[in-house]
């Protein structure tokens, strides 16, 4: 479905799972990743709570044809969805890009929060880190999201996926590419990460039960850096899962699952 934001742009959206439950949780994607993305990890909630999913603008079905957004601006359109669907108060389940919308969320709209859950999370950048962000930056410019895909997945899935994909990664690539050929549109959505300043002061501000829950082999973000956000964050609760890497909801399905469900 389609909401209107109050910029006037198409925000794709579903939702799923009992549609009658009082509790509500709400996935957030990775940077190019769609709702599709939890489509593997729903089956564990659909009984007990209302799923949201959305693509942000300039993902997936949204509209892509509108100035960069920082990260308020992406949470401003979470939360006006969640007004007109009639959500108090939800669960934010942020994976990766999704998951600094989600701190942003939860500090720009305390009240909306039940508890905050961040998937492979960060809150400042290094050099390493500044240094895959340009290589992913200039293999788009280059040669568009099919080469800007080849840089990725090493630093965004484990070893242990590229001995055991549980979804092959010819046919993850295709359908990767497939919903990923605006490129322009996914440099409006790296500019949101490139021009984000270190966030660890103001994670301090955030009164929400947080879950930071982190591959012990991600590559792209060490786990240090999820260390800082569970310093940053009064209260949290750090988990750090064996073996696998940054995508969690395609590396970890289970695992993830049953941590949100436990917190």
């Amino acid at each position: 479905m389609l909401f209107k934001t109050s910029d006037n742009l198409n925000l794709y959206y579903e939702v799923t799972g009992n549609t009658q439950s009082t509790k509500t949780i709400v996935f957030l994607n990775g940077l190019s990743q769609s709702t599709m993305a939890w489509v593997l990890m729903t089956p564990y909630f659909k009984n007990d709570y209302k799923i949201v999913l959305v693509d942000f603008i300039f993902q997936g079905q949204s509209s892509k044809d509108a100035e960069w957004r920082n990260f308020d601006k992406h949470a401003q359109d979470i939360k006006e969805l969640l007004d007109d669907l009639k959500i108090d108060k939800a669960y934010i389940a942020g994976l990766s890009y999704g998951s600094l919308v989600a701190q942003h969320f939860a500090l720009l709209y305390p009240k909306k929060v039940n508890k905050l859950i961040l998937m492979s999370s960060f809150a400042h950048k290094t050099p390493y880190y500044d240094a895959i962000e340009t290589a992913w930056w200039n293999a788009l410019q280059v040669g568009g999201y099919s080469l800007m895909l080849d840089v990725m997945l090493p630093s965004v899935l484990g070893e242990n996926y590229f001995m055991h994909p549980l979804i092959p990664i010819d046919l993850m690539k295709q359908a990767r590419t497939d919903a990923n050929n605006d490129s322009a549109a996914l440099f409006k959505l790296m500019q949101a990460t490139k021009e984000r300043p270190d966030y660890r002061p103001m994670l301090k501000n955030i009164t929400a039960p947080t879950l930071i829950i982190h591959g012990e082999k991600d590559l792209l973000l060490p786990v240090h850096l999820a260390a800082e956000v569970h310093k940053a964050i009064p209260n949290s609760v750090l988990e750090i899962i064996p073996n696998v890497g940054h995508t969690l909801n395609l590396e970890a399905i289970a695992k993830t699952s049953e941590l949100i469900l436990n917190f």
